[in-house]
């Protein structure tokens, strides 16, 4: 399997052993890890009491025309020339999809990408796949797949009909410790105080919307921002299988967990690069912090101290719900449908408008300092909260739990109303439907925003969709002028 992206296509491999001076080559555009493989194929196959061709061996990878990279095809090549010297019976070795890297012992190792290539494999029509025992768990998610996992080289020759063949020794190595993630997960109960910041988060995460904080150091931004996944429910299945694909591509996912369930939450550090945050790589981009916070929450604390230059990299992706990076060697599409929390303070030392606190920034290096967020970009998030200091004595808010069952609600009824436009959260709604449903009350207080200059076009379709997760959340059937006058203060920093 040949993978685009979290696109996947089948590849064809070819052996033909002729007459000649011996020798190995690998044509259809291997990159230099799969040119690679002609040693670690040669080395497992003597390592396997198999024999080794002493002819010319070409191995052909079809299309010709697709990028291959990566180890994932080793043990496809290794197939493909016993079957060619007769070694194995090449009717029993057809027809079925090999994906894994082979150790010069003969084992067969796991790889990276396995779900997505599994996934498009069975869609292809190929459902009998061979993979690493290291993968056989994470194989085995997708429905439909016909999973045989074997641990070395020799295995798979005897299953495909060679007596002789000898299966690699045991591996020394320590086995990885079972998973448990023992740590407790963030409740909202923790923060004291900030109403207006936990109602506007509520709010948030009933429609989907993204969020700008701005307060000062140890208000609690960094506090609410972790605690925003806790309040989104269960992600559906279409879902969880893009973000666990996403998440096998980069080689951070546990396969003995089971499809990813919870909405993830990625919180890259002010110095990573534009590659890091959207994706990147030589041959084939490879994906980046927005496509792992695909249907989750990315977040972006100290925003300002971003480069410029990464932060317009998300006014794309933010638009679309997805990104594609291209390169010399192809085109890469990865989905990158989250929600943005971006966090700042008032100035460079933090204490701007803090009572008690001296602010030793001057009020230009004030301006230069939130100017670093373009208005392109601030222009595409829906909610923009002052986080106050927290002083003594605030009370303790609601835990997660209640807040997210009113969510869950919101979004119930949300899904219902939106039945059948192939959209799930206020969040994703054109702007012709807000116009065609909005009552008109409602839109002329945002036709009047967008007359005194107040809201831009962008702003007063993102306005109305806050007013819609406002209603929600107030179980009315629409939103009114009062939702409406609540969207529009969150949207310009009045709070909620």
């Amino acid at each position: 399997m040949a993978l685009a992206g979290l696109t996947g296509h089948v590849v064809e491999v070819e052996a033909h052993l002729a007459a000649a001076l011996p020798g190995f080559t690998i044509v259809g555009l291997p990159d230099a890890s799969l040119q690679e493989a002609r040693s670690r194929v040669r080395a497992a196959v003597g390592t396997s009491a198999l024999e080794w061709p002493t002819r010319r061996i070409t191995v052909n990878l079809s299309p010709a025309s697709l990028p291959k990279s990566g180890s994932a095809s080793d043990l496809a090549i290794a197939v493909a020339i016993l079957a060619a010297s007769g070694q194995i019976d090449p009717r029993r070795a057809a027809r079925a999809v090999y994906v894994g890297e082979l150790g010069l012992d003969g084992a067969v190792r796991g790889v990276r990408g396995v779900l997505p290539a599994v996934a498009a494999a069975v869609a292809s029509g190929c459902p009998h796949v061979v993979v690493a025992e290291a993968n056989a768990a994470e194989a085995r998610l997708v429905d439909g797949a016909e999973v045989t996992a074997v641990p070395s080289l020799g295995d798979l020759a005897r299953l495909l009909g060679n007596e002789h063949a000898v299966a690699a020794p045991a591996s020394t190595l320590p086995s990885a410790p079972a998973s448990s993630d023992v740590r407790e997960q963030p409740d909202m109960s923790d923060v004291r105080g900030q109403e207006q910041a936990r109602f506007a988060l509520e709010a948030a995460a009933a429609g989907g919307h993204h969020v700008f904080m701005l307060g000062p150091p140890g208000a609690g931004k960094t506090m609410l921002a972790a605690r925003l996944p806790g309040l989104l429910p269960d992600l559906a299945v279409e879902d969880a299988v893009a973000a666990t694909s996403v998440h096998s591509l980069c080689g951070t996912f546990d396969p003995g967990a089971g499809l990813l369930r919870r909405p993830p939450f990625e919180a890259p550090h002010h110095s990573a690069t534009a590659a890091a945050i959207v994706g990147g790589g030589s041959m084939l981009a490879r994906p980046g912090s927005i496509s792992r916070a695909h249907a989750g929450v990315l977040f972006l604390d100290e925003a300002p101290e971003f480069p410029a230059r990464v932060l317009d990299t998300l006014r794309q992706p933010l638009e679309s719900g997805e990104i594609v990076l291209h390169r010399a060697h192809g085109a890469a599409r990865y989905p990158a449908r989250f929600q943005l929390v971006m966090a700042a303070n008032p100035c460079p030392c933090g204490n701007r408008g803090v009572r008690g606190a001296d602010c030793t920034c001057t009020p230009i290096v004030c301006r230069r300092y939130l100017a670093r967020l373009s208005g392109p970009l601030l222009d595409r998030i829906d909610m923009r909260i002052d986080v106050g200091p927290v002083r003594r004595g605030a009370p303790q808010g609601e835990p997660t739990a209640a807040i997210a069952a009113r969510v869950a609600a919101a979004r119930a009824r949300a899904r219902a109303r939106l039945h059948g436009t192939g959209w799930t959260t206020n969040a994703e709604v054109s702007a012709r439907w807000l116009r065609d449903h909005t009552p008109d009350d409602a839109l002329a207080l945002a036709a009047r925003a967008l007359d005194r200059g107040v809201l831009s076009a962008r702003g007063v379709d993102r306005s109305l969709r806050v007013a819609w997760s406002l209603a929600d959340l107030a179980e009315e059937p629409a939103p009114t002028s009062a939702h409406l006058e609540q969207a529009l203060a969150m949207r310009t920093g009045g709070g909620a």
